[in-house]
C-alpha cells in the first residue's frame, strides 16, 4: 500500500511539473516569451512572462502593442512580467515580439485574432447575456406598462390570509370526510 502513495504522489507531481507551463502561451518559436491570453483581439489586455532573465527589468517590444511593455521582477521567481494592451487598430494576424534580457535576446510571437470571428472555446468563459424574456423591459425600466412600482399593500395580505384560511378549512374537511369512510 505504501508503494502505490509513493507512485500516486510521484504521479501527482510530475504531472503538476508537466501542465503548469502549459498554463501559458509561449511564443511559436520558443524564445521563452509567453503571452497571455494566447490570442487576443484588439484591444485586449494581455500579460508577457519571460522566465530565466539575468536582469530585474526588462522592455518588450512588438508593434501589436499599444506602447512597450515594461517588465520587473514578480516574485523570488526569477520571472519577468508585464502587461500591456493590444492596439485597437492592429489586424489579425502574427505579430514579432522581441525581448532584450541582458545580452540575450528573446524572441518570440502574439497572434491576434480577429474579433469578428469568435475563437471557439472548450468551456464557457463569461455569463451568457440570456435576458429576461417578456418581462427584462418592464424589470429594466421599473415604470413599464403595468409593472407595479409599490410594494403590495394591507388588501393583497387580506387576501391571502382569507385564501390560505378557506385551504386550510377545506383540508380540514376531507380529513374529517376521510376519517368517517374509514379510509386513510
Amino acid at each position: 500500500m505504501g508503494s502505490l502513495k509513493v507512485t500516486l504522489c510521484a504521479g501527482a507531481a510530475l504531472a503538476t511539473a508537466l501542465c503548469a507551463p502549459a498554463a501559458y502561451a509561449y511564443a511559436a518559436d520558443g524564445g521563452g516569451v509567453s503571452v497571455s491570453p494566447s490570442s487576443p483581439a484588439p484591444g485586449t489586455d494581455v500579460t508577457l512572462r519571460v522566465p530565466d532573465c539575468t536582469e530585474k527589468t526588462a522592455v518588450a517590444v512588438s508593434a501589436a502593442f499599444e506602447s512597450d511593455v515594461r517588465l520587473s521582477l514578480a516574485a523570488g521567481d526569477g520571472v519577468l512580467v508585464g502587461s500591456s494592451q493590444v492596439r485597437t487598430s492592429v489586424r489579425a494576424g502574427a505579430y514579432a515580439v522581441q525581448v532584450k534580457c541582458g545580452e540575450q535576446a528573446r524572441k518570440g510571437t502574439i497572434t491576434v485574432h480577429d474579433e469578428r470571428r469568435p475563437s471557439t472555446h472548450a468551456s464557457p468563459v463569461a455569463p451568457v447575456d440570456a435576458g429576461g424574456g417578456g418581462t427584462a423591459e418592464l424589470a429594466a425600466s421599473g415604470t413599464g406598462d403595468g409593472a407595479r412600482v409599490d410594494p403590495p399593500g394591507t388588501a393583497h395580505t387580506v387576501t391571502g390570509l382569507v385564501l390560505a384560511g378557506i385551504a386550510a378549512v377545506a383540508v380540514a374537511l376531507r380529513s374529517v370526510r376521510s376519517r368517517s369512510r374509514g379510509t386513510d
